[in-house]
């Protein structure tokens, strides 16, 4: 189930960068939006979004089921996976809304009214994604044998922190253009 949840956590990984590179360049208009094959991206990043949370649930309600028949659930030595759990119940919800702002027209999806609520769950959507990803890296890598991920580490932090900021910026300047350039 582990390994499962690896491989699935891998894909997810992935197809989160495509869909954060490609979608901030539609956003900001560099690339045409409407590809039918970023919405099929999409929608099996949804599918193994769906199958890393139920496997997630799975391992909570197995951690507290031993927290209960030993008495002690040693909240503060388990601050990680806590931190693991809580930032996934808040990515539920916010791909739920994230998902939501998008209306179907045929073939081609596109974004609704974009105010200023969207514009703050989306950042959050992201700032939340990329804590989720740095509480579960470590974990990740040693599940795929990487030993030695201390050198693996510096790099991935800096690939994910640029393309968060990359993405919490195409939100704000898809923001701008929507509210503020279009209006005049």
């Amino acid at each position: 189930m582990r390994k499962l949840n690896a491989i699935v956590s891998l894909l997810l990984i992935i197809l989160f960068l495509i869909h954060s590179i490609a979608g901030s360049f539609q956003m900001m208009k560099i690339i045409p939006g409407g590809n039918e094959l970023m919405k099929n991206l999409s929608y099996f990043m949804l599918f193994l979004t769906g199958v890393h949370i139920l496997i997630g649930i799975k391992l909570t309600i197995d951690s507290v089921i031993i927290g209960k028949k030993s008495g002690k659930f040693y909240f503060r030595e388990n601050a990680v996976f806590w931190t693991r759990r809580i930032t996934g119940l808040a990515m539920m919800l916010l791909v739920i809304c994230h998902v939501l702002l998008f209306t179907s027209k045929g073939k081609v999806f596109r974004l609704n009214d974009f105010n200023e609520v969207q514009l703050i769950f989306s950042i959050f959507l992201v700032f939340t994604l990329l804590v989720h990803i740095l509480a579960n890296i470590r974990p990740l890598l040693i599940s795929f044998g990487i030993s030695g991920f201390r050198l693996y580490i510096k790099d991935i932090l800096l690939i994910l922190a640029i393309i968060s900021l990359f993405g919490a910026f195409a939100f704000v300047i898809y923001y701008l253009r929507w509210n503020i350039m279009w209006r005049y």
